[in-house]
């Protein structure tokens, strides 16, 4: 259907006459017209293939999204991706950590006062295992503070599923939204070392970043700020 769509692996559809709506030539022309500090919330074409593929239906997924690419979706964890679920502002201060110190994110998208950090995966099963070797949470002498200041994780992997945002739509519609959105279609997704580097460096923090170089400005903590040219 579309230029993007070249290989022999990829699915291809087209949109239905009949609702009059081509979403990738959609989400081709938003990339090529939105202003540069706000692409990282927004999903490409590229990007939105690469969401259908964790489905064990793509051609489903993709053509629901043809008809309704405003509507939040449903996907599978564990071959794709994973999904470490953490409150949005523990999130918020990892991500801070990730970007001014680290390797950068993958896709991370909010829900209901979470934030969903996308990782490789197998980081499910394995980063819980990590932070107790790390004994944070064990109850021990050494972690008692770390265990205070460490939230529960909710960590999604195989057998589990997530709501993801539409793939269009405004940020202020109240529903599920991306961060730092898809843009490609073999995205640097995260590890369990990264994210346990993260949460210990956070949680090791008696507060906030109070530097001034925080990615969240205080007048707007959900500007879109992140130069994902930059991920390593």
């Amino acid at each position: 259907m579309t230029a993007w769509l070249n290989d022999e692996t990829t699915l291809r559809t087209g949109a239905d006459p009949r609702h009059g709506v081509d979403i990738f030539t959609l989400l081709r022309d938003r990339a090529d017209n939105r202003a540069v500090d706000d692409r990282a919330a927004q999903v490409t074409a590229p990007g939105a293939a690469w969401l259908a593929g964790a489905s064990p239906c793509p051609r489903s997924t993709l053509s629901q999204w043809v008809t309704r690419p405003g509507s939040p979706g449903v996907l599978p964890c564990g071959s794709s991706f994973d999904i470490v679920n953490v409150p949005a502002l523990f999130g918020r201060r990892m991500l801070e950590r990730l970007w001014a110190e680290g390797p950068g994110s993958g896709p991370v998208a909010t829900h209901r006062g979470r934030m969903l950090l996308f990782a490789s995966p197998g980081t499910a099963q394995r980063l819980p295992s990590l932070l107790a070797w790390e004994e944070w949470g064990t109850g021990s002498e050494g972690s008692r503070t770390a265990q205070g200041a460490l939230p529960p994780l909710l960590c999604h992997g195989a057998g589990d599923a997530v709501t993801v945002p539409p793939l269009t739509g405004g940020a202020g519609s109240g529903g599920p939204r991306w961060v730092v959105a898809p843009d490609t279609r073999n995205p640097w997704l995260p590890g369990p070392d990264v994210l346990l580097w993260a949460c210990v460096r956070v949680g090791r923090s008696a507060a906030p970043s109070t530097t001034g170089n925080s990615i969240f400005p205080p007048a707007d903590p959900s500007a879109n700020v992140y130069d994902v040219s930059r991920r390593r």
